[in-house]
């Protein structure tokens, strides 16, 4: 009874936070997303055609959000109610994909003449659960939203008692991102942002654009984007929801410090060191906190683990194809990056580039297909030196440095507090040298 008298005033304090938040990270991301180049101008242009449209989503989802808040009943579920909903939740969301491959299957089969009706029982099944589950997104997402803001609250985050800045996050349809690098270097050039596209497609314009602008390019989905509220890829998975909201919510944290600020405008832009610190620093943190909070609402679910690095100063290991015993993809990632890098340094761009397509359908051989190796996809992925893709920073000491940093600290508090004022590989590595 209580509780219903004084929620509407919490939820309005909630809100005055959120919106006072949002305007701080819109006043911020004007200034970090200018990039007036020709190459940049040019491929807008060719790909105006595909752009994802951010301003119907964020005024969408905050909409969403902001009923939610007021309105929904999360805030009158039990920590063992909330968990069970989420479990429910999730469990109709795996049946729904599965009716969703079942269902692609049928029309794919030549043997099939009429898809429609063979589907048809599927695809109600597949209709009404889909409906269903639209009317409780918000809740799940709420209850999500608050079993990682406990935590976080719990290890020091908190102000007043309350999570700043305030935990949100959106499960929507995450746009892919185009990533353009120079062929001569790796380097993240560009980046723009395009709705999901059919791997057909997203080859077609790849290869347009190499062609055209003689540039390194990829197309790749996106787990999640810091917007407020942030933007997280529908998942069935429990484990991977939490540690990717930590993730984001790592990335609004940073937005108010030296390492968040300089993102895109430190130094290089969208190759700066501090993007490539920032990612690193917060998929870390997702992983550390999905952890504790898997532990105390989800025990039964399998943590997410901080894979071992290889050691960028190890001998190059030849790897043996076609052997998945033998088959070593974090020592044969790591050769292949510290080779291209040797490549391209003595300027043997063909050379390089023949190179990766050659470990690429190695890496095909022995189970990890990878679509497409090249500068843009070592641009990209080499953002994220956490150990998701083992050697994929190649002699990068980042990756290495920022393990050690949380491994130095009592606490995530800790950890993200001595990495949030730190932008450069050089003052991340002073920094491990005092932690030592």
């Amino acid at each position: 009874m209580f509780k219903h008298i004084y929620q509407f005033p919490l939820t309005i304090l909630k809100h005055i936070r959120l919106t006072l938040v949002l305007f701080v990270i819109f006043w911020l991301i004007p200034g970090s997303t200018v990039n007036m180049n020709g190459l940049f101008n040019a491929l807008a242009f060719h790909i105006s055609d595909y752009n994802f449209d951010y301003i119907g989503w964020e005024l969408n989802a905050l909409g969403s959000k902001f009923n939610q808040t007021l309105f929904g009943k999360h805030a009158y579920l039990s920590p063992e109610e909330g968990s069970q909903y989420v479990r429910d939740y999730m469990a109709d969301l795996v049946r729904a994909q599965q009716l969703e491959r079942e269902i692609r299957q049928i029309y794919v089969d030549p043997d099939i003449d009429d898809p429609d009706i063979a589907s048809a029982d599927l695809q109600t099944e597949r209709n009404n659960l889909r409906d269903s589950l639209r009317s409780r997104q918000l809740t799940a997402e709420a209850i999500l939203e608050g079993q990682v803001a406990t935590i976080l609250v719990e290890e020091g985050f908190g102000f007043a008692g309350q999570l700043f800045p305030p935990m949100s996050m959106h499960f929507t349809e995450v746009p892919n991102l185009l990533i353009v690098s120079p062929r001569d270097k790796i380097r993240f050039e560009i980046s723009l942002n395009l709705v999901p596209l059919p791997v057909d497609e997203a080859t077609e314009i790849e290869t347009f654009i190499d062609d055209t602008y003689d540039v390194s390019s990829l197309i790749v989905p996106l787990g999640g984007i810091a917007l407020y509220p942030a933007m997280i890829f529908e998942t069935a998975s429990i484990s991977y929801a939490v540690e990717v909201f930590a993730h984001e919510w790592a990335h609004h944290y940073l937005f108010f410090y030296p390492l968040g600020l300089s993102y895109f405008t430190g130094g290089d832009g969208f190759a700066s060191e501090a993007r490539i610190i920032n990612e690193t620093t917060a998929d870390i943190f997702g992983k550390v906190i999905a952890t504790k909070v898997l532990e105390r609402y989800y025990p039964d679910h399998p943590p997410p683990r901080l894979p071992e690095l290889p050691d960028p100063n190890a001998e190059p290991v030849t790897p043996q194809p076609i052997d998945p015993d033998r088959f070593d993809f974090g020592a044969t990632m790591n050769e292949t990056r510290v080779t291209v890098d040797e490549l391209l340094a003595e300027g043997k761009v063909d050379e390089a580039e023949a190179y990766m397509e050659s470990q690429r359908a190695l890496f095909v051989e022995n189970g990890y297909n990878i679509r497409k190796l090249n500068q843009a996809y070592f641009a990209f992925f080499g953002g994220y030196q956490s150990g998701d893709i083992p050697g994929i920073g190649g002699t990068d000491p980042i990756g290495p440095n920022v393990r050690a940093v949380l491994e130095a600290s009592d606490n995530p508090q800790e950890y993200l507090h001595y990495l949030r004022s730190i932008t450069t590989r050089d003052e991340l590595a002073e920094l491990v040298e005092r932690l030592q």
